[in-house]
Formats: C-alpha cells, structure tokens, sequence
C-alpha cells in the first residue's frame, strides 16, 4: 500500500499513526496492496477555501475526501481486488482539535484525526452518511476499524465517538 502523508498545516500531528491506521483501513477493507492514497493536513484557511470550492459551504471542515479510481472493497467472490488510485483525503488538525475537546468522551487532536482518516478512506470506498441507514452501517464500521487498529496497538479505553459532519 503506497500512502503518502503531507503535513502542510504548520501543526505539529503524529503522521505515522494516520499513516498507520490509513494503512489497516485499507487492508480491513480488501483493498489491493498496491493501491495509492494520500493525506493532506491543511491549516483552517486551506480547508475553508476546499470547503467553499468543493461543497459550496463556508468554513473549515473537518476532512473531505477527493476519490480518483472509484475503488469498492472486493465481494466476498472476487479473487483479487483491483488496484488503482484512490485518491485524496484532506484533515484539518484545528478542526480536529475543536471537535475532540467538545466531544462526549473528550480526547487529542491526534485521536480525532485518526478517527477522521479511516472516515475519509471510507468515503473514498463510496460509504457515505447522508441517510440514517447510510450513516449506521458507515459509522459501525469506521467504529471497528478504529476499534481493531486501536486494539492491535495495545491501546486502551473506549475510542474516540464519531464527532464527523
């Protein structure tokens, strides 16, 4: 898996864990090993003007994902997933910073951006939440994403609560 993290936000984040938990998405999910990501970290204004651009919305987000190939996690009767490009997923360490104190069960900046990059590579894979029974089946399998990633890492108490828009 080729993934590329590019902190352009002059904050400091801890890239290897969202290179990390990027990286056990994509294998979760079936993706090709061969397939391409990137992230961005962008500072409040480069999100904002994304934002507008994009989704003709003011203000910072939190991530926006950019897909390039239209990759799908393989049906349980495919052989071998394709490989491809799967495009781009912008965080925004302000924003995550914002929502992981305002959350229920407080936590860093640092969980927050994980937590919004398995949720960025899930849009990339064509989940979305705009619809109730959307956004259940997206947001119970970025919980066991980050769940199993945590896990695996031997970290413990509950994970970051969604807290994405």
């Amino acid at each position: 898996m080729s993934i590329d993290v590019n902190n352009e936000s002059g904050t400091e984040v801890d890239e290897q864990a969202i290179l990390d938990i990027a990286r056990y998405a994509l294998a979760r999910m079936r993706i090709h090993p061969l397939s391409e990501l990137s992230v961005i970290v962008v500072d409040a204004d480069a999100m904002e003007q994304l934002h507008i651009q994009w989704m003709d919305l003011p203000g910072p987000t939190d991530v926006m994902s950019f897909p390039m190939d239209e990759l799908r996690p393989p049906s349980k009767d495919d052989d071998e997933p394709p490989q491809g490009l799967l495009g781009d997923i912008v965080l925004c360490p302000e924003v995550a910073k914002k929502q992981g104190d305002e959350a229920p069960t407080k936590h860093s900046m640092d969980e927050e951006l994980q937590l919004l990059a398995v949720h960025g590579v899930l849009h990339l894979l064509g989940y979305d939440h705009e619809e109730p029974d959307e956004k259940a089946e997206m947001f119970g399998l970025q919980a066991a994403i980050v769940d199993g990633w945590r896990a695996e890492k031997g970290m413990t108490g509950p994970s970051p609560a969604p807290t994405v828009s």
